[in-house]
């Protein structure tokens, strides 16, 4: 039985230490292409999104000048989401993300925290994620890293 347990132990340790390397490069891939195409919607209106429109619910919301700060969003979230999902620049990408779902999450208080009533709970979320990929960098599987040995 000790045998047994000895080689599932030993195993189970091989497969987590192969594995382990691509569990934050999956949250941090997954965040920032999550996040782009909302920034896509803003600056190309891809994915049903329309800048217009967009300006017009900022500027409604009193997020002013709504006409400069929706390409900026949309840059950030966009660039920056793709920046982060490959590790480049990774912490200066996340913390612009993790700012501009900070104020989302600022405008969506009066909504309530469940998301699906229009809450603050999705924002707040992926704001903490990227403010701890922005803590944690790149990592070894990141552009950032690539280039920081060249």
């Amino acid at each position: 039985v000790s045998a047994t347990n000895a080689l599932s132990n030993s195993s189970l340790s091989r497969l987590q230490a192969a594995v382990e390397p691509y569990g934050y490069l999956l949250i941090r891939f997954t965040a920032g292409l999550l996040l782009a195409p909302h920034g896509a919607q803003k600056l190309f209106g891809w994915f049903g999104g329309d800048p217009a429109a967009t300006v017009a619910i900022f500027n409604q919301i009193g997020l002013h000048p709504a006409g400069l700060l929706v390409p900026l969003v949309g840059a950030i979230e966009f660039f920056g989401g793709l920046a982060v999902a490959f590790g480049i620049l990774t912490r200066f990408s996340a913390l612009a993300c993790a700012v501009v779902l900070a104020v989302a999450t600022l405008v969506l208080i009066p909504r309530g925290y469940f998301w699906m009533g229009g809450g603050l709970e999705y924002a707040l979320f992926w704001m903490l994620v990227f403010v701890g990929i922005a803590m944690r960098g790149g990592g070894r599987l990141s552009l950032d890293n690539r280039f920081s040995r060249s």
